[in-house]
């Protein structure tokens, strides 16, 4: 299949985990990549520019600056997102329930209508979705309704876009060891490492590449979702350690 030769793309959060593995990967496939992310020093993207996806003023103020250094867009890619603790939701906070739902939904949201009178014909609409989208799981109330938004949003926007030259999907990975369970656990190293534990977990690579596969089959072909997890993963908990 024809690599990415020539396109351009943004991926937000691409300063570390599966941002930063996707952008590196588009890059070598032969797009120029705008990457955006809070920690712009960590960027290290063709382009790289600060980006708090919360903050609608970052986010138009990104767009214009990626536009005018890529001059049009083909790839889009909503990486940015997290998850707070793992507590019941009586234990939930505002300030926390505000941070995940602004990040993973509204972020991605704000993002996604910005590019859109950016992206080119046959261009393409990565989300970033996760297992948690498609089976809840106890003590994460807030990242498991976030997650279900963000593959409900998905969905929604092709039926829009139905007619119109423009890819989408949701890649919905399991267990990945990146950043994510250390902002999680606010910096807990010891409950962060605890999550790959006697596991073998995906790498930010091996999502990095189901991205690309997506990106590169051919124009008549839209991937809706693409799920992938560790072999010894089956659901968001059920997870098969070996001591």
């Amino acid at each position: 299949m024809a690599g990415l030769e020539g396109k351009t793309a943004i991926v937000t959060g691409a300063s570390s985990g599966i941002g930063a593995a996707t952008a590196r990967a588009l890059s070598d496939a032969g797009a120029r990549v705008a990457g955006g992310a809070r920690r712009v020093e960590e960027l290290e993207t063709a382009i790289a520019l600060e980006l708090d996806v919360t903050d609608p003023a970052s986010c138009e103020r990104f767009v214009d600056d990626a536009m005018r250094e890529l001059g049009g867009l083909d790839i889009l890619v909503n990486n940015a997102g997290l998850g707070l603790g793992r507590d019941p939701f009586d234990a939930s906070t505002e300030e926390d329930e505000e941070t995940v739902l602004e990040t993973n939904v509204h972020g991605l949201l704000r993002m996604t209508r910005l590019c859109l009178p950016h992206v080119r014909d046959d261009g393409h609409i990565v989300n970033m979705g996760s297992i948690a989208g498609r089976q809840a799981y106890e003590n994460a109330a807030v990242y498991v309704t976030s997650k279900f938004a963000v593959r409900g949003f998905t969905y929604a926007l092709r039926e829009d876009l139905l007619g119109r030259p423009i890819h989408v999907t949701t890649v919905d990975p399991g267990l990945v060891e990146s950043n994510f369970s250390r902002v999680r656990f606010r910096g807990d190293e010891e409950k962060a490492t605890a999550v790959y534990a006697d596991v073998e977990p995906l790498r930010p690579e091996d999502v990095a590449e189901c991205i690309v596969f997506v990106l590169t089959r051919p124009s008549r072909v839209n991937i809706d979702e693409l799920v992938v997890k560790a072999l010894s993963q089956s659901s968001p908990v059920r997870i098969v350690r070996h001591s």
